[in-house]
């Protein structure tokens, strides 16, 4: 079995604010010396890990990342007929194992990723309060899994500061994405009409306001350790290949929410190379530090060429940097993503 694998997407937006900064701007980065459009790799495994694509391809299979843990505990504490203090006391006891609490609250601290075993166990053992109403004891709070079948917390991996040891390091890597030319942030100034003002009195808008926007074509590198990922899900490797199946399925067809009601920026990839093989990885982004300007054939056209002959001229100076390769091209109508699929999975 190969161990790595990459996935190389061009992906073309257009006029969006997919992923803000704290001004509401569209993010952004230089690169080449030129400024880009950048979406967070948090941003798009938020997307992905959240999507209906993961949904339906892993269900019963994916974790939930919350504080509030020890707030729905303690509500169910409460509607089992348990007295506030031993709600609060047991419910505080409960979360303490996934993180620290907040200073009078049930809450913890820290986000935690909590796999449908763990979520399970902590089902069982309040159900187990309400019915013998006294305190969970040490051996009952032993709630974390070593071994769990979360896709998402095998995948993107899982820090718990409370208790690292039973941290999952994440099986993918998800770069970046970065446009492959150069942009230029814009405003767009809107207004709002009242429907009930009938400009007798007043002529005005309603309400004014601006946002920042911008299209770009996107290139998103991702480098998955199959046999870490094999690993993470305790050796089933149906589901290993059922998570691998909707990564790609995910990265290639999931838009990031940000301002999708606004802009109806929805994308598909329009290129997809997956490579596999126990070489080193590496991105090929080097592609792309001369901006594309998209003279001549068009700017999608270049940013193939541009990749393709970065792989060649990597292979030509390094060896192989795969062993096998499956490319999806939709402006040139070839491959296909179900092929894609397949071929990471074998």
């Amino acid at each position: 079995m190969t161990r790595f694998i990459q996935l190389h997407l061009l992906t073309s937006y257009p006029p969006a604010n997919l992923n803000r900064d704290d001004l509401g701007r569209p993010k952004t980065a230089v690169m080449g010396g030129d400024k880009r459009l950048r979406v967070s790799s948090q941003s798009l495994k938020r997307a992905w890990r959240t999507s209906d694509v993961f949904a339906s391809a892993l269900s019963g299979h994916l974790g939930t990342r919350t504080k509030e843990q020890g707030r729905r505990v303690r509500e169910q504490l409460l509607a089992g007929g348990l007295s506030d203090k031993q709600a609060t006391d047991w419910a505080t006891l409960i979360a303490k194992q996934f993180g620290k609490p907040k200073s009078g609250s049930v809450e913890i601290e820290q986000l935690a990723h909590f796999s449908p075993e763990e979520q399970s166990a902590i089902d069982a053992l309040v159900q187990t309060l309400i019915e013998r109403k006294s305190a969970p004891t040490e051996d009952e709070l032993k709630l974390l899994r070593h071994q769990h079948s979360a896709a998402d917390i095998a995948l993107f991996g899982r820090m718990l500061a409370a208790a690292p040891s039973y941290n999952t390091e994440a099986a993918a890597q998800v770069a970046h994405a970065i446009s492959v030319h150069k942009v230029a942030v814009e405003d767009d100034f809107f207004t709002a009409v009242d429907d009930l003002n009938e400009g007798i009195e007043d002529v005005g808008a309603g309400h004014m306001g601006e946002t920042e926007f911008a299209a770009g074509l996107f290139y998103l590198y991702l480098c998955i350790d199959r046999e870490l990922l094999g690993t993470n899900l305790g050796g089933d490797q149906a589901l290993r290949d059922k998570a691998l199946a909707a990564l790609a399925e995910a990265a290639a067809t999931v838009a990031p929410t940000g301002k999708q009601n606004s802009f109806g920026s929805r994308a598909r990839a329009s290129y997809l190379l997956a490579e596999k093989g126990d070489q080193q990885p590496r991105s090929l982004s080097v592609a792309f530090l001369k901006s594309v300007r998209g003279s001549g054939e068009g700017m999608l056209p270049e940013a193939i060429g541009a990749l393709t002959e970065t792989l060649e001229k990597m292979d030509q100076v390094y060896g192989p940097c795969a062993d096998d390769r499956s490319v999806m091209d939709a402006l040139a109508g070839t491959g296909s993503l179900a092929d894609i699929q397949s071929f990471i999975a074998s």
